[in-house]
């Protein structure tokens, strides 16, 4: 499967904001990741499957398939946490649901070596998103729309031979609005954690591959975010008491998944039903 045959054992994988159920996610991306990788530990912080947005007439195969190859996982007995987020904030109610190696938690600390290693979503911080629901909704919506609006025109520049450009991020990059709320997101994080006395701490929900050493007269932390699989393509990966940013390069990869067969047009019944079924198969005897 592509040129890397052997899978690379990773320690600790934490892979966010997925938005499975939305046309902007690259589940097919994602998943020749997955198949690329053994690892021990899974963070699933947040966003993984786009509630908000969920329509019963867009779930494509390789949606489904990332669903299964983490169930492939548990079956595997690799230990995975699923950590909630604002896009999937229903199954806060499922919070300490647990089965085989996997749990749904809000949160989770873990002893990485001898440092501990806070991860949480990051939705907390958001302020819109805890007092006005609506407004954060039709962001969302309206972002969604920015990202299809950007595969458009990244179709148009390849044919032109011209490099992909990224709408959302030039935005990001430009309006001091938003300059001004990432930095006081990754800050707050940062200053949590060093009064919590933790080394890590690990985010998801602003969709910006992160990793940043803060200091301060209480402390020193390191602040990481995960990214996305909407624009940046982007993990952490932890080995040898290390951190690093991996982020997708399709040139890695010759396995590039079928796009003509990809839609599965199915009620959320029917989802549902077929979810259900593979649980069922793997984990009730």
């Amino acid at each position: 499967m592509g040129k890397n045959k052997c899978k690379r054992a990773v320690e600790v994988v934490v892979i966010s904001d997925v938005h499975l159920g939305t046309y902007g996610c690259h589940a097919k991306e994602l998943l020749v990741y997955l198949k690329s990788i053994n690892p021990e530990k899974v963070i699933l912080n947040g966003d993984i499957i786009d509630i908000w947005q969920f329509k019963k007439y867009y779930w494509p195969k390789s949606h489904m398939k990332i669903v299964k190859h983490f169930i492939k996982w548990i079956t595997d007995g690799v230990e995975i946490y699923y950590i909630t987020g604002n896009h999937d904030e229903m199954l806060r109610k499922f919070v300490n649901f647990k089965i085989n190696s996997f749990t749904i938690v809000n949160k989770v600390v873990l002893k990485l070596d001898s440092k501990k290693a806070w991860f949480f979503h990051g939705d907390v911080f958001d302020v819109t998103m805890q007092h006005s629901k609506w407004l954060t909704r039709m962001g969302a919506i309206g972002y969604d729309f920015l990202i299809l609006l950007n595969g458009v025109i990244n179709k148009l520049s390849k044919l032109l031979g011209k490099k992909k450009i990224s709408l959302s991020k030039r935005i990001k990059d430009s309006v001091k609005g938003a300059v001004k709320y990432i930095n006081n997101f990754e800050l707050t994080a940062a200053e949590i954690a060093i009064e919590n006395k933790y080394d890590f701490v690990v985010c998801g929900h602003i969709h910006q591959p992160k990793i940043k050493i803060y200091n301060s007269k209480k402390g020193t932390v390191t602040y990481l975010n995960s990214g996305d699989w909407i624009e940046n393509l982007t993990t952490l990966e932890y080995n040898k008491s290390k951190w690093s940013i991996y982020k997708y390069n399709e040139d890695d990869y010759t396995e590039i998944l079928d796009e003509k067969t990809d839609l599965i047009e199915k009620s959320n019944k029917e989802l549902f039903e077929e979810l259900v079924a593979e649980i069922n198969m793997n984990y009730i005897r």
